[in-house]
């Protein structure tokens, strides 16, 4: 099937192409079925040893005879089903946002069909049809160029370069690297300037941006820091799980006088009660809401979080990094400096708005009124020589149509223009003809009419070298003088200056032309040029984000940016952003691939800035830096940044400028494309970890002290006075029922409120925690079983209390069993309560900011009126056998319960003590 050169292809050429090849688009992931996303909810190691208590629960209730019912099982299943309502709604949530921050208006291309040119969805372009390609058009598809007029284009998005790309239709060698291929346009990309006529070679899956996303398919997705600790957490807790029924249960059988069968049931039941206690079953529920409302503050900060549990992983992380043009950066060409006769220009602001000052060069040589006539001209003939308008948008930003370099010129003319009132508005002027830049002339012009005396003018832009070589004279405040050896060689020095800041460099000349002369070749007219001067400009970095940097580095977060565009442009943003120091210099993709995986990974260590990088070199340094023990957020906006935004711990997108495969394959997109909202995102991440930590430390060491006084009160029972003299069979510290009661009101609401406690220390004022550190390490279980165990004493003394022969003897013999297990259960209670206190920090005292968490206050409230509850009505005397308390005995279990409250705060001061003393040592070693 051929295609004809000026007509293209026919419409039923196309429609057949299309059937055979398919749309051009990129392959989505295929969607899941919301039922699939509500049953992937349960797939978590916690759920699975609840749904196996919750098994082993029901099967004693059917033994015992089916009698009430399955309360355990019931509340069981209830948390389990909310967590999964919970956590299914959130992502359901962040899905939607996703989507309707990628919904716009369906992309176009212009094509010529049957001779005609016409517009069509560029889902339907097909490989042959004859791309028309305009100013401002978005690229389509893959095409190899058959005719370019002055045509650029902005390939950021793909290469990462930040400047657009001269294209022409030169032929060129089959191995041509892909950002060198001049005569290819690629999909993703956009014209920044100029006309053309293209030949679709590519589609879909098999375009250069197709190729890229396909590298997702073979980037795996490591699981979270989170979904990592939280498995490992649940192993452990199936593990405690079969040795405490196994011990508690054989104890039993061993140590009572077991006289019936109904002694075995009840000692097996008891087994299973602590088995199903022993497992803290509001933690999945409570992470997945103390994930989802920070995932709900992260959305007031402009940061939309697809999956819950990246938000913690955004805490722990040890390193980002981060592309420059559009993140670090503002994506807007500015010039910072020109150089005329008269000297040195500086230009204030940043971006496409015209609020800067203008600094004129401080000499003796000219007037200020002369050094003000080269930078007007400068910047004159420099806006005419391009094809750009900058525009205010509705919303107060400024926006520009055309090329970014040619727009830097028509902003700092407005500046110049604003200044103090000293000049007037632009003379208007005619264009006459247009001569493109070329890859080999390297300049630009355009024949302008003045309005003023209607007299032609030459107005040309472009390299300094190759322009001054056009150029005998200068342009010397309003007139022109001969250029000699000597000032050529001063004016190089003075690009080369430029250059060696890191600025891209353009010179501009003029000449007036003679009517007849307009039509000559561009050859003849850009020569005997008047050489005017030349500008420095560069992509400047958003104001905020140094700050930010500074703010994540004094969090001990290490920032590299990776970027495709010049090594000493990056250097220079580099070291502006003070991601390096002034010096440093930035490492190329090419050394890159030199490298070994050994001498990469020795690389990684020390070297902040890369340059010149393909999308594979992006995937090497971040598996280097995994590698090396770095928790990695990777963030970019380009399709070239997908690959690795994936291989990271953590991928952000940029909602604005980023590519839709950039945030498919990112965990979270920054809706303002803002570095700033990256550091709240960390902040936060870093707090709700702490708050993780407080509600896990709260619920494993309540559990832990009901296991203990359960396992104690059977071992040592004779010591308190537990056996009875008459009793026989199994005597218990504690009933099934009791403790599947003391677990709803205890582990839920107070874990809960934990789970949202303020944050009352600065977290950036820290370093992230190490890439292996575990969520709950020794110290932590250590300090758990401690406080389970004098917890469990504390409870066992209540009951002592109450009855006869143990050792403490406060009823001459007048308790009962009933009474002491309600003293025991009432004092695990308020021990619980009073826990909850201490487990809001390891080292602070919980009297500080004690009513900073109103809701805590709220959740031990409810607790305290249920137990009551539970102690002094009749119904639930009955369902939960327990027996009123007089007041004596209520303050006897408030004042024990209180004791875990004491001992940890005996504990903090000392440890606070060793530190002051640590620091004060170290003080006098330097």
């Amino acid at each position: 099937m051929t295609v004809e050169a000026d007509l293209g292809l026919t419409d039923t050429q196309a429609a057949q192409r299309l059937a055979a090849d398919g749309p051009n688009q990129l392959r989505a992931a295929p969607t899941t079925p919301a039922w699939r996303q509500f049953l992937a909810q349960f797939e978590d190691p916690l759920v699975y040893l609840l749904l196996a208590a919750m098994g082993i629960a029901l099967a004693a209730w059917w033994i015992e005879g089916r009698v009430g019912w399955p309360i355990d099982v019931i509340v069981i299943a209830v948390v389990v089903l909310l967590n999964a309502v919970l956590g299914w709604a959130e992502q359901n949530k962040a899905r939607q946002a996703v989507a309707a921050l990628g919904r716009m208006t369906a992309a176009t291309s212009g094509v010529v069909r049957g001779g005609v040119v016409q517009r069509v969805p560029s889902t339907q372009l097909v490989c042959g049809d004859l791309l028309v390609l305009a100013e401002g058009d978005a690229v389509g598809a893959d095409a190899r160029l058959l005719q370019a007029d002055a045509l650029r284009v902005q390939e950021a998005s793909l290469t990462g370069e930040s400047l657009p790309v001269t294209k022409d239709a030169n032929a060129l060698p089959t191995s041509t690297a892909l950002g060198d291929r001049l005569n290819e346009v690629f999909m993703g990309t956009a014209v920044a300037q100029g006309s053309a006529r293209a030949l679709v070679t590519a589609t879909g899956m098999t375009t250069e941006m197709g190729k890229i996303a396909g590298l997702l398919d073979a980037t795996p997705e490591e699981p979270t820091h989170l979904e990592k600790e939280i498995a490992s957490l649940g192993r452990q807790l199936g593990l405690a799980v079969l040795v405490i029924a196994a011990v508690v249960v054989s104890t039993i059988l061993a140590l009572s006088d077991i006289r019936s069968a109904s002694d075995v049931v009840a000692a097996l039941l008891l087994g299973v009660a602590l088995a199903v206690a022993a497992v803290p079953e509001g933690l999945p529920a409570i992470l997945s809401v103390v994930l989802a409302l920070g995932v709900r503050r992260m959305a007031g900060h402009q940061a939309i979080v697809k999956k819950l549990s990246s938000v913690e992983t955004l805490g722990a992380a040890t390193v980002i990094c981060t592309d420059k043009t559009g993140t670090l950066t503002r994506a807007e060409m500015t010039i910072e400096q020109c150089i005329t006769a008269a000297g040195t220009t500086r230009f204030t602001g940043v971006g496409y708005g015209p609020d800067g000052e203008i600094q004129l060069p401080d000499t003796s040589a000219q007037t200020p009124a002369d050094a003000l006539a080269e930078v007007e001209q400068l910047l004159h003939c420099g806006a005419l020589a391009g094809n750009a308008s900058v525009h205010e948008n509705a919303d107060g930003a400024w926006g520009i149509d055309g090329d970014p370099t040619d727009a830097a010129f028509v902003v700092a003319q407005t500046k110049l223009q604003r200044r103090d009132g000293e000049t007037g508005e632009d003379v208007k002027s005619t264009r006459l003809a247009q001569l493109p830049f070329t890859s080999a002339r390297k300049v630009m012009s355009t024949v302008q009419a003045e309005t003023a005396d209607h007299l032609p003018v030459l107005m040309t832009k472009g390299a300094p070298d190759v322009l001054l070589a056009h150029c005998t004279h200068e342009h010397v405040g309003a007139g022109a003088v001969p250029l000699t050896a000597e000032r050529r060689a001063q004016i190089l020095a003075g690009v080369d200056d430029l250059s060696g800041q890191a600025l891209r460099t353009l010179a501009v000349a003029y000449r007036p032309l003679l009517a007849a002369e307009t039509a000559q070749d561009g050859d003849v007219l850009e020569k005997n040029l008047i050489y005017i001067g030349v500008v420095g400009m560069l992509d400047p970095p958003r104001p905020e984000v140094a700050a930010a940097i500074a703010q994540a580095q004094g969090a001990g977060i290490r920032i590299i940016m990776i970027t495709g565009d010049h090594p000493r442009t990056a250097a220079r943003i580099g070291a502006d952003l003070g991601i390096i120091t002034e010096g440093d210099q930035a490492l190329t993709g090419a050394a890159l691939d030199a490298m070994d995986d050994a001498a990469l990974l020795r690389a990684v260590n020390h070297t902040s800035v890369y340059a010149r990088v393909s999308p594979a070199n992006k995937l090497r340094i971040v598996a280097a830096l995994q590698a090396s023990g770095q928790v990695v957020a990777m963030t970019g906006d380009g399709v070239n940044d997908a690959p690795a935004l994936k291989a990271a711990n953590i991928g952000i997108a940029m909602g604005i400028t980023g590519t839709e495969v950039a945030k498919e394959a990112a965990k979270v997109i920054l809706v303002d494309d803002n570095f700033a909202t990256l550091i709240h995102a960390v902040r936060e991440g870093r707090n709700i970890l702490d708050n993780i930590r407080k509600f896990l430390r709260y619920l494993l060491s309540s559990n832990m002290g009901e296991v203990l006084m359960v396992f104690l009160g059977v071992v040592g029972g004779s010591v308190i006075g537990l056996t009875a003299p008459d009793s026989v069979g199994v005597v218990l510290p504690l009933l099934a029922t009791q403790i599947l009661w003391l677990n709803l009101i205890t582990d839920t609401w107070p874990a809960l409120a934990m789970g949202v406690d303020p944050a009352t220390d600065d977290v950036m004022a820290r370093p992230p925690q190490p890439a292996n550190a575990r969520v709950m390490n020794a110290r932590m279980w250590a300090g758990i079983v401690e406080t389970g165990l004098l917890i469990a004493v504390l409870s066992l003394l209540a009951m002592d209390s109450c009855l006869p022969g143990g050792l403490i003897d406060l009823t001459q013999g007048t308790g009962d069993i009933t009474t002491a297990r309600t003293m025991g259960f009432t004092t695990l209670v308020f021990a619980h309560l009073f826990q909850s206190f201490n487990a809001r920090s390891a080292t602070r005292s919980a009297f500080s900011h004690l009513l900073s968490n109103p809701w805590l206050w709220g959740a031990i409230g409810l607790s305290g009126l249920l137990q009551v509850a539970a102690v002094e009505l009749p119904f639930f005397n009955t369902a939960f056998s327990t027996s009123p308390l007089s007041a004596a005995q209520w303050a006897v279990c408030a004042a024990l319960g209180s004791g875990v409250l004491w001992f940890s705060e005996a504990r903090k001061l000392g440890r606070r003590a060793r530190a002051t003393r640590q620091r004060n040592r170290l003080g006098e070693c330097r």
